[in-house]
């Protein structure tokens, strides 16, 4: 199981903002700071409603980021849905509008958005 994930951006601002308007329909948000470092997590599935939320997601400062692809689950089609206008208005450029990937395998339901660097980013449900 992977614990977390580090972004390469160019610009830290313009990349948090990004990322925060983008996977807020998914329950992430930032949980924690270092200077231009940023975390940022969703709450854990069945865990209490006040319980400390662990970053996985880190925003880092870079020189010359090399994009990369990074999926982030959803509870729903709805939520795929969500993710895909939230993160096109923030500024993402479209790379695959919602949809049933059935290539991938029955049930997957995913948007692409590129990031301001160029990372693919992926909200996908696998259906159920």
């Amino acid at each position: 199981m992977i614990d977390h994930i580090s972004i390469n951006v160019s610009n830290p601002e313009v990349s948090i903002a990004f990322y925060a308007a983008a996977l807020e329909p998914l329950g992430y948000r930032i949980v924690m700071e270092h200077g231009p470092v940023v975390g940022m997590g969703a709450p854990l599935p069945n865990a209490p409603e006040n319980a400390p939320i662990p970053p996985d997601l880190w925003i880092v400062p870079a020189e010359s980021p090399t994009p990369c692809h990074i999926a982030v689950s959803a509870s729903s089609a709805k939520q795929v849905d969500a993710f895909y206008r939230a993160a096109i208005a923030a500024g993402g450029a479209d790379n695959g509008e919602p949809g049933e990937r059935p290539h991938y395998h029955p049930g997957y339901y995913a948007a692409f958005v590129l990031d301001p660097d160029g990372n693919n980013l992926e909200a996908v449900f696998h259906g159920n």
